[in-house]
């Protein structure tokens, strides 16, 4: 097996029965790829399902839910185990694929050993020409970690004219349909599970950025995102997740990025260490304000519950956040400091632009404005 197309589901039955078999019929096309499912302990009808509509579909069933992050990491550890596919796809069970999705992210990934991970334009499901809220076409940050996409920032979304048909180097791409090369996943520790679920697949991203590793869109392949199928919207447990993995995330990644800036831009290891770790407490404890702000918001409007998602949010980041050293910063720099960059981080408020330009927010998002790492 070349590539694993793995859907990790989490009772979600119906979306089998929908989008499972063209998935299967597409994978076919495509010589040595083969669709898995792996089951985080559904506690629906998805496992009768496989056996009565997809015997020939292999199943990895485990013991309990472990999440998104968990799940995956579970199922490429036992693929692996048999001899690891070159390629992983992580895709959602509610993904409409296109008759050739998977051959384009294959061929770019077979063509450029440079990139670690590639993922699809995501269209809506619903509203077929429009892009879709997890990843349209190819994501980014901005300077408080907020992320936004190509073709969607905040709630609004384009219309796909062909603005993205290049092929595009971008900060993240989205994991409701992502390939990435499996011997990378595997050196970076896969996943990080404290997250659970959600934005797990920008921290990977950033991490892979990191480490060299190029992350991009390929526009040539399209899928179909009904989106919200295992969490919905208006969650408070998924409000919960974003707020605190957010932090997490930039607890991961943000003293090594300003680290990498300032050594690039002539600071010595020592100097750029200390400086990067000290911009990183700082940039988080605005982006903890932020936090405070909407959690305000959300108590004078009445979302009683939102309100306590983002408080406890903050404080499943102070339990589970992981501090980077100044000895581990500077062997990064060390080893990394003049082989890599990092691509999309977006040196402005995307909100505050956002309100300002409205509609034309798309038109207002200058290459000039992202930092130079």
């Amino acid at each position: 097996m070349k590539t694993a197309v793995v859907i990790l589901n989490w009772n979600t039955e119906g979306f089998l029965k929908e989008f499972l078999p063209s998935l299967v019929q597409s994978a076919a096309k495509v010589e040595g790829a083969e669709v898995v499912v792996a089951d985080n302990a559904s506690t629906d009808g998805s496992m009768k399902v496989m056996t009565e509509m997809f015997p020939d579909v292999r199943t990895i069933i485990l013991d309990r839910n472990y999440g998104f992050t968990g799940g995956y990491n579970k199922a490429f550890d036992a693929l692996a185990e048999a001899g690891a596919p070159e390629y992983f796809v992580l895709i959602n069970s509610d993904i409409e694929v296109t008759e050739d999705w998977l051959g384009p992210l294959e061929q770019w990934m077979d063509s450029h050993p440079d990139c670690g991970a590639c993922a699809p334009k995501l269209h809506s499901f619903q509203e077929r020409d429009k892009f879709e809220y997890a990843g349209a076409a190819g994501g980014y940050i901005d300077r408080y970690g907020y992320p936004f996409c190509r073709g969607r920032v905040m709630k609004r979304l384009e219309e796909d004219n062909g603005q993205y048909d290049s092929p595009a180097d971008v900060m993240w791409a989205t994991g409701a349909c992502l390939m990435v090369r499996s011997s990378v996943y595997r050196a970076l520790g896969g996943l990080d599970e404290r997250f659970f679920a959600h934005m797990e697949e920008i921290d990977l991203c950033w991490r892979m950025q990191l480490a060299g590793w190029k992350v991009t869109v390929v526009p040539q392949s399209i899928v179909y995102h009904v989106g919200g199928g295992t969490l919905p919207a208006t969650s408070p447990f998924k409000l919960q997740l974003n707020y605190r993995n957010n932090l997490l995330m930039l607890e991961n990644n943000l003293a090594k990025t300003f680290a990498l800036q300032l050594y690039k831009h002539g600071a010595d290891v020592e100097k750029a260490t200390e400086k990067g770790m000290k911009k990183a407490r700082r940039r988080i404890r605005q982006r903890k304000f932020l936090d405070i702000l909407s959690a305000a918001a959300y108590l004078v409007t009445f979302k009683v519950s939102c309100f306590k998602a983002v408080r406890k949010a903050h404080k499943e980041y102070g339990r589970l956040r992981h501090i980077s050293g100044s000895e581990e910063i500077a062997a990064y720099l060390i080893r990394y400091g003049n082989k890599v960059s990092v691509k999309g981080i977006y040196n402005k408020s995307i909100i505050f632009r956002s309100l300002l330009a409205g509609k034309h927010i798309f038109k207002k998002i200058k290459l000039e404005d992202f930092y130079k790492i």
